[in-house]
């Protein structure tokens, strides 16, 4: 097994074979068509494919829950959050103030979208808002919703542990650990408003910042030799801890589980070139972070934040599979 690669300040160019490079610029032209602005395939560490605008920053949307996820793993081994923490413990309410039961739920509960708290919350969707069971309807722990209250509360929880903002410690402990070349401190900035006291943290980040993240996972949150974020944390993270029926759920990572156990079963045209195990930070419009271990490639793109049909979406699958034909078939994807 050879030893992992990791930038300096530019990723090292891979140089794919023809056959390959037709494959990618197909995958190219579906990503034009999907709409995306930039997106970077890393494999064994080499730039084998930037296309678009990769310096561009991107309102990377959910995005962000994949990043907090980073930082309160790399607390909790400090032993400034603990996982059993209850919201009680911990001081947590809103607006309509939580109920006895809403209180019994923990971090952990929290990272798994798994606490029951149908409070309103911040940067939801109309779908979301509507989707989102009645208060009360579910113990902590009982059941998965993708619930935005969740995500925003564990914000919150950070700030108050560390006594800095989340952008500070993606700044700290993340950008300039793993040279990230564009996310600045006001690239972030606070959702508020009367629904919850607690504040959705966008981030606006570009494609190969995102490829830096995804290949600091990859590695098992180590870089060059560095342990970035622990290595049982990543490994916690990225197990699917709930399923859907349409794919597994993490520590705001989405995944299909490491033996591929929590994955959509129906046949689809675009998964030939998955590998099992595979997971990802997705967010609204095709921002997203695609992390392939076996296969050790890392997909990030970023795009417009427009509405698409069915086949405008399948665009985004049409050019990860192409992306992952190239290498499956014509470099062993080893």
């Amino acid at each position: 097994m050879s030893e992992a690669v990791f930038p300096d300040d530019e990723w090292e160019r891979a140089v794919p074979a023809p056959r390959q490079s037709d494959l990618l610029s197909r995958a190219a032209e579906a990503l034009v068509a999907f709409g995306s602005i930039g997106t970077v395939v890393i494999h064994r560490g080499r730039l084998v494919f930037g296309v678009g605008a990769i310096d561009e920053k991107v309102l990377i949307r959910s995005v962000r829950k994949s990043m907090l996820s980073s930082l309160v793993g790399i607390e909790v081994e400090r032993g400034s959050i603990r996982l059993d923490a209850t919201m009680e413990e911990l001081g947590m309410d809103d607006v309509q103030g939580l109920t006895i039961a809403e209180r019994q739920a923990t971090v952990r509960h929290l990272l798994q979208a798994r606490s029951g708290i149908y409070h309103p919350a911040l940067a939801e969707s109309k779908a979301m808002t509507e989707a989102k069971p009645p208060r009360g309807s579910q113990a902590p722990g009982s059941g998965w919703h993708y619930n935005n209250w969740d995500f925003n509360a564990l914000g919150t929880i950070y700030e108050q542990a560390t006594g800095r903002s989340v952008y500070d410690g993606v700044m700290i402990d993340i950008a300039s650990r793993i040279g990230m070349q564009d996310f600045e401190l006001s690239d972030g900035s606070y959702m508020r408003g009367p629904e919850s006291k607690h504040p959705a943290y966008h981030m606006h980040m570009t494609a190969r910042d995102l490829a830096r993240f995804g290949w600091l996972y990859l590695n098992g949150g180590n870089w060059a030799g560095v342990q970035v974020v622990p290595g049982e944390w990543v490994r916690d993270s990225v197990a699917a801890h709930s399923f859907n029926g349409e794919a597994g759920y993490g520590y705001m990572w989405w995944t299909t589980g490491h033996n591929g156990e929590a994955q959509n079963r129906r046949p689809s045209k675009y998964r030939e070139f998955l590998p099992p195990f595979r997971y990802f930070a997705h967010g609204a419009y095709g921002q997203m972070i695609a992390v392939m271990p076996e296969s050790k490639i890392v997909i990030a793109n970023v795009a417009h934040s427009i509405d698409r049909s069915r086949e405008q979406m399948e665009k985004l699958w049409e050019a990860v599979s192409g992306i992952m034909e190239s290498v499956i078939r014509f470099d062993g994807g080893s």
